[in-house]
C-alpha cells in the first residue's frame, strides 16, 4: 500500500508560536512513527509581527500561496503588543488568513479534561463538552477585514462598520447542525444547537436571529434554542455542562470563546479550528505570550490538540477513517497524561513547562494501542 503524505504549511510566528509548534511536531512524529496509511510531510513559512518589522510584510506572497496549496495548516501564534501598524492596531496575520482563504467558522471546542483542576465547584464541571462556532467572515470585524469600505476615523470620533448577511449566516448556521449531528452520532446525549445573538437591541443581530430559525426548521431532528449573549456569558459559568454547539457573530465568539476556555484550564488546554469548504487552519486560542517566551514555560496541550482536530478534518475531508482514528488516539493520550495527576502546567500552578508535558503526553502514546 502507497503512504498517503498530506502537505502541511507550518506557520510557528512569534512568542511562544515557535516553541508549542516544535512540540506539537514532535508529538505527531511519535503518534504518527508506525502508521502505514497517511503521513504528514511539513513546510514551514514565514509571517509574522517580527518579520512585518524586519521586511514590511506580515504574510508574504508565498506563505499566502503555500497556505492556500496545502491539506491544512497548523499555525502557532502571531502578533506582540510592541509591534503594531500605523493605525495602532497589533499585526494579526491570521485576520488577513480567514478572510483570504475564506475561513467562516471558527471551531472553538470546550472540553473538560480529566486531571486539569476546574475553576467552577460543582462536580458537573467535568462534564462540560461544547463547541463555541464562531462566523468569522463579517460581524464586527468587518470593517477590519474591508477596510476600504470602513468609515473614516478623525479627532472626534471613530467608527467600526459590522454587517451581517444572509450568505454568511445561513453557512455558519448549516455548519453548526452539521457539527451536531455528527456529534449526536457520536453521542446520543449530543445534538442541541443555541444561537447566541443580541436581537433584542441589534438590527443585525434580529437578522441573525430570523435565519437561524429559518435553518433551524430545515433541522428539525435536531434541538435548537437561543440566549442573548448576555445572558450566555452568565450560563457558561452557572451550567456550562448543558450546552452543546454554539453558532455566534465573530466578536461575541471571539470573547466568549476566552470566557469558555477559562472553564477548562485556561487558552493553553484551548484548540481551534479555523475552518471554510476548502481550507482548514488549526491553532492553539492563547497568542503569543511574549512575556514567557523561550523560557520553557509555555503549555503545548492547545497546540497540539488543535493538530487532533487537524487530523479529524483531514480524515473527513479525504475520506480516511485512519486520520480520524489518529486524530482520537491524540486526544486520548492528551487525557491519559494530565488524568494520572503527574502534570500540571505553570499556568495552572504547577512546575511542569514544555518539555515536560510533551513528554507526558508522548508517553501516554506509546501505551494505548491502534485498534
Amino acid at each position: 500500500m502507497t503512504k498517503f503524505l498530506f502537505n502541511i504549511t507550518v506557520l510557528q510566528g512569534d512568542g511562544i508560536g515557535a516553541e508549542v509548534m516544535g512540540a506539537c511536531i514532535e508529538v505527531l512524529e511519535h503518534l504518527l512513527a508506525d502508521q502505514p496509511r497517511f503521513g504528514l510531510r511539513y513546510l514551514h513559512a514565514a509571517g509574522g509581527a517580527q518579520h512585518y518589522a524586519d521586511t514590511g510584510s506580515a504574510m508574504p506572497e508565498d506563505t499566502l500561496r503555500a497556505c492556500a496549496d496545502a491539506d491544512a495548516i497548523l499555525f502557532g501564534a502571531m502578533g506582540l503588543p510592541h509591534i503594531r501598524y500605523p493605525d495602532g492596531t497589533e499585526v494579526s496575520p491570521q485576520l488577513d488568513l480567514r478572510k483570504d482563504l475564506d475561513l467562516y467558522a471558527g471551531v472553538r471546542p470546550i472540553r473538560a479534561i480529566p486531571g486539569v483542576p476546574s475553576v467552577l465547584a460543582d462536580p458537573r464541571a467535568a462534564q462540560i463538552d461544547f463547541v463555541l462556532v464562531r462566523e468569522q467572515s463579517e460581524g464586527l470585524f468587518f470593517g477590519r477585514l474591508y477596510p476600504e469600505k470602513q468609515p473614516k476615523a478623525n479627532d472626534n470620533e471613530a467608527f467600526d462598520l459590522g454587517r451581517v448577511s444572509r450568505q454568511a449566516s445561513e453557512r455558519l448556521f448549516d455548519f453548526a447542525f452539521q457539527l451536531a449531528r455528527r456529534r449526536r452520532a457520536a453521542n446520543p446525549g449530543k445534538g442541541r444547537v443555541t444561537c447566541v445573538d443580541k436581537a433584542n437591541v441589534l438590527s443585525s443581530m434580529a437578522f441573525f436571529h430570523k435565519i437561524y430559525w429559518e435553518r433551524a426548521k430545515l433541522n428539525a431532528d435536531l434541538s435548537a434554542d437561543h440566549c442573548y449573549v448576555d445572558a450566555m456569558a452568565l450560563n457558561l459559568v452557572k451550567r456550562p455542562w448543558d450546552y452543546d454547539v454554539i453558532p455566534t457573530e465573530n466578536q461575541f465568539g471571539d470573547i466568549l470563546s476566552d470566557l469558555a476556555a477559562g472553564l477548562i484550564g485556561g487558552l493553553g488546554m484551548s484548540p481551534s479550528a479555523d475552518i471554510g469548504d476548502k481550507h482548514g487552519l488549526f491553532q492553539p486560542s492563547h497568542g503569543t505570550a511574549p512575556d514567557i517566551a523561550g523560557q520553557g514555560k509555555a503549555n503545548p496541550t492547545a497546540m497540539i490538540l488543535s493538530a487532533a482536530l487537524m487530523l479529524a478534518w483531514l480524515g473527513e475531508k479525504h475520506g480516511m477513517p485512519e486520520a480520524a482514528s489518529e486524530a482520537a488516539r491524540l486526544t486520548l493520550a492528551v487525557d491519559a497524561a494530565f488524568a494520572s495527576g503527574r502534570i500540571r502546567s505553570i499556568e495552572l500552578g504547577g512546575k511542569d513547562g514544555t518539555q515536560a508535558i510533551t513528554g507526558a503526553i508522548v508517553n501516554a502514546l506509546a501505551r494505548p494501542q491502534r485498534k
